[in-house]
């Protein structure tokens, strides 16, 4: 019998903002087209995520606000490196993220992009809802006292 191969998953970015400004209801995988000198800079870690987000226009996904820094040694193929990037997703994914985005009032945004499997690079997106000023310190409160708990309990086992 044949074993599936477990795909691995190379983390390159994450968007840890995007859970501090967000509540996030629902996760995609999706793909990106990407050049070959792009391709080189994320595997040097050169990005940002910081103020990405995802957008649904005309039936294709896109994602836009992501700086891919110039591969150093790229000459002439270097692109720019904030310009639009096209995911790759189902036609019904597609469809249902415009549904969700345009009625509910939901944002898209990429919380990871990372290798997945044989090389390919994929990003993660989220439906999410944006947190109020309230909101935001009621997470930092709690994680504050969870902090404040876990303290506790290890200088008592001690």
């Amino acid at each position: 019998m044949a074993e599936k191969k477990q795909q691995t998953r190379k983390a390159i970015a994450g968007n840890k903002k995007a859970y501090h400004d967000y509540f996030v209801e629902e996760t995609f995988e999706a793909g990106i087209v990407l050049t070959g000198t792009e391709v080189k800079s994320i595997r040097d870690y050169g990005l940002s995520l910081r103020e990405s987000y995802a957008q649904v226009r005309v039936g294709e996904a896109w994602l836009l606000g992501v700086h891919i820094k110039p591969y150093t040694q790229g000459s002439y193929n270097n692109v720019d490196p904030d310009r639009p990037r096209k995911l790759l997703l189902h036609r019904r994914q597609i469809r249902y993220l415009h549904d969700k985005t345009q009625q509910q009032g939901l944002t898209l945004i990429p919380t990871k992009l990372y290798f997945a499997g044989n090389n390919k690079v994929k990003v993660e997106l989220a439906l999410a809802r944006g947190k109020k000023n309230y909101d935001k310190r009621a997470t930092i409160a709690k994680k504050d006292a969870q902090r404040d708990i876990a303290r506790a309990l290890k200088e008592r086992s001690r």
